[in-house]
């Protein structure tokens, strides 16, 4: 008896249908084709015991499973359930109409229980775009699944239970989930607050700049000066997700497994701060069984990395590409997998080895060559796509001690929300571009050309720091954003001067 039974493979961060056919005959041999890598081959075993657990006998004869199309890889254990009911199918020990309309998913125990898969809701969107009528997945993954509308989705504890709804013993209790309602209610505030920041206002202004444009920020500064509590608090001042983000975030933390339990959305902004000992592969992702990396995971978010010359050259120069194309793509012999990167760097680090170059009231003993060997471990083309340098100084005692509370983070998010709004109304007629950080050379001709005055300013500045041509970009940028956060349609003068001056790095007095 020939037998199709449907489930989906993830490629990137979208599924693929993957189409399950049994054909049971006379004999007692088992084949199993159709690209399937180890652990999917070894289901055999687990599909066995699950059955056999909970009564049911597979009778001897030859059974050849393709699993369809052949020229896609099948990875993993999510097969299990799939495969065990085309098995079931395909021997007659239940008859049922189900299976043409419903995509199953699920690994098993050797008892049948069912485990979590990876993937849920990218399976689940594609399941409704081909037109099916549910999707059945373990029970951990059913909230996941169910944010997507106009789709059935069942959650199994077992095996057992798959059996019984597909023989109409029982009936599973289907996941309702309000997809706006699950959205808007999880939108609750960050606990880490700017109220709690002491003094380092022109440090809070900058990062308010960066976050009104989505710009790239580098905080430089001695150990202890407030570097890594001030880029913690960025998220509590960045807009809000939208539900399209939420969404395209959600799918690329099911993909890798970082999904919380029973959490259907993401609705907070990531903040990614990988350790300086990480490796390329898991930065970027990809991998034998390709998975998201941390540039990935922070889509939609932040990437935050605490002392930038620790890291590895080799991980921190494959960020040049994503940081310019928003997405990166990992290939492979056999096959390219494209995952999306639009997050915001931002970077801190000391300024030289023993960390106190600059510092008002302790002396370096750092030469000057020992100072700018350390700065070169990043690179000048990293750099120059960082569009804000800025020196963090720390904060006296009289700052410290000061017990009123600084200025909230939602009074900041409020002119950063404002300064966006410009911005999406004024990119409405340009697909793909949200914020000042992405605009092209055209944009920037348009809406963010100087007047003579400034242009003049700008040209001194360029030829006295020495600036390249990325760098004259990311000023314009930046001085846009300025713009914006004031109100004004026109870049003036005291916007290009103040964006200037978030170039802290290019100073001649850096590094001796």
């Amino acid at each position: 008896m020939l037998t199709k039974v449907f489930g989906a493979a993830v490629q990137g961060i979208d599924a693929t249908p993957i189409t399950i056919e049994v054909n049971s005959t006379r004999g007692c041999m088992f084949y199993l084709v159709g690209l399937p890598d180890s652990s999917v081959k070894e289901s055999h075993q687990r599909i066995l015991s699950a059955l056999q657990y909970n009564g049911f006998k597979v009778p001897i004869t030859t059974l050849i499973i393709n699993m369809a199309p052949a020229d896609i890889r099948k990875e993993g254990a999510a097969y299990d359930l799939p495969l065990a009911m085309s098995i079931i199918l395909a021997t007659e020990l239940i008859q049922s109409d189900k299976q043409n309309r419903f995509l199953l998913m699920g690994e098993l125990s050797l008892d049948g229980n069912l485990k979590p898969v990876r993937g849920a809701l990218p399976m689940a969107i594609m399941a409704r775009e081909m037109g099916f009528e549910g999707i059945i997945l373990p029970r951990q993954n059913a909230r996941e699944a169910a944010v997507v509308n106009q789709l059935t989705v069942y959650g199994a504890e077992s095996i057992k239970e798959v059996i019984d709804f597909f023989c109409d013993r029982c009936e599973l209790t289907p996941t309702l989930v309000n997809t706006r309602d699950e959205f808007y209610a999880q939108q609750v505030h960050l606990d880490l607050d700017f109220d709690d920041v002491k003094g380092q206002e022109n440090v809070k202004r900058a990062v308010e700049v960066a976050a009104a444009g989505g710009h790239n920020i580098i905080l430089i500064g001695a150990p202890g000066s407030g570097k890594s509590m001030l880029s913690k608090r960025i998220p509590s001042i960045l807009p809000p997700l939208s539900l399209r983000e939420s969404l395209e975030t959600t799918k690329i933390h099911s993909v890798a497994g970082k999904l919380p339990a029973h959490v259907g959305l993401i609705t907070k902004r990531p903040f990614r701060d990988p350790h300086h000992t990480i490796s390329t592969v898991a930065m970027t992702g990809g991998g034998n069984y390709p998975q998201p990396g941390e540039i990935s995971l922070a889509h939609n978010g932040i990437l935050f990395l605490d002392e930038l010359p620790e890291f590895n050259r080799n991980v921190l120069e494959v960020l040049r590409q994503p940081l310019e194309d928003r997405k990166i793509t990992i290939s492979r012999v056999k096959s390219n997998v494209e995952y999306p990167a639009g997050f915001m760097l931002v970077a801190s680090m000391n300024p030289c080895p023993c960390g106190y170059y600059n510092h008002p009231t302790k002396d370096c003993v750092c030469s000057p060559k020992q100072v700018q060997k350390y700065l070169n471990r990043i690179s000048g083309p990293l750099l120059d796509r960082i569009d804000l340098q800025i020196e963090v100084v720390p904060v006296p005692f009289e700052k410290m001690s000061d017990a009123r509370p600084g200025e909230s983070s939602a009074t900041i998010r409020q002119r950063v929300v404002n300064a966006r709004h410009m911005q999406e109304a004024r990119y409405a007629d340009h697909p793909g571009i949200h914020c000042n950080a992405q605009m092209s050379g055209k944009l920037l001709t348009r809406y963010a050309r100087p007047d003579a005055a400034g242009l003049a300013m700008l040209k001194n500045a360029m030829q006295r720091l020495n600036l390249s041509a990325r760098a004259y970009d990311r000023i314009l940028k930046v001085a846009r954003t300025i713009a914006d956060l004031e109100g004004s349609e026109q870049v003036r003068t005291p916007h290009l001067a103040e964006a200037i001056g978030y170039r802290n790095l290019d100073r001649e007095d850096w590094a001796g």
